[in-house]
């Protein structure tokens, strides 16, 4: 069980492989068939390339879709893209909704923070999972994607706090990286974390230890096959 501070404390958490677990392959080949591109997951391909872009809601549907898929992709099929994309990001962490179930129970401040295109918003806007967050912070939503410090230092304002009272949980290094460099207390959370373990290591000590290398690129993580998300 992770204590709960006397003094107000806000856990961040963010949502792709933290509050939800990373796409299959069979979620990727699904995708694969419908958008007739080969080996999305890979952190070089399209779907990455493009996708802070479409994340930070400058991109429309149908352009991102056409960028994704090479070829001219209307609003009907970006819009199936579009549910197919949120169905493979919808499976829970159920361990880690667990811990944020408790702690929401015993009055813990929680808030999300996602890089999630809108139509993925609109898509989960009503999972179950939201209801355990007071504030639930999108990407689209603010034209601002993570690891920009300027997307942190909104959620500081509207939430009202110092850095310092805010615990950031998030499965992306970079993200961390720039959390940390505004005094947010952030900690390295991956598929393998325990949520409760994770949460009780000391400020500024990760449970996992960061790793050496970081991959460049959109949704930006470290060197394994499924890259962080959001």
């Amino acid at each position: 069980m992770v204590p709960i501070s006397s003094s107000p404390r806000w856990y961040l958490i963010d949502y792709g492989n933290v509050v939800s677990t990373a796409p299959t392959p069979q979620d990727w080949e699904l995708l694969a068939e419908a958008t007739g591109v080969q080996n999305l997951q890979d952190p070089a391909s399209t779907y990455w390339r493009h996708r802070f872009a479409y994340d930070a809601g400058t991109l429309p549907p149908e352009e991102y879709w056409s960028l994704v898929c090479g070829e001219r992709v209307e609003h009907v099929r970006a819009a199936w893209l579009d549910v197919l994309d949120g169905n493979q990001w919808s499976h829970p962490n159920l361990e880690t909704l667990d811990v944020l179930e408790d702690l929401e129970a015993r009055g813990g401040h929680l808030a999300l923070l996602s890089n999630m295109p809108a139509p993925m918003v609109a898509q989960l806007s009503h999972a179950p999972w939201t209801r355990l967050f007071s504030r639930l912070f999108f990407s689209s939503s603010l034209g601002l994607v993570k690891p920009s410090s300027a997307i942190f230092e909104h959620v500081l304002a509207e939430l009202g706090v110092d850095p310092a009272a805010v615990t950031l949980v998030d499965d992306a290094p970079a993200n961390i990286a720039a959390a940390r460099a505004l005094g947010i207390d952030a900690r390295l959370f991956d598929a393998s974390s325990d949520l409760s373990r994770v949460l009780l290591q000391p400020a500024g000590v990760p449970a996992d230890p960061m790793p050496s290398a970081v991959v460049a690129g959109p949704a930006v993580s470290r060197p394994v096959p499924e890259p962080a998300r959001e």
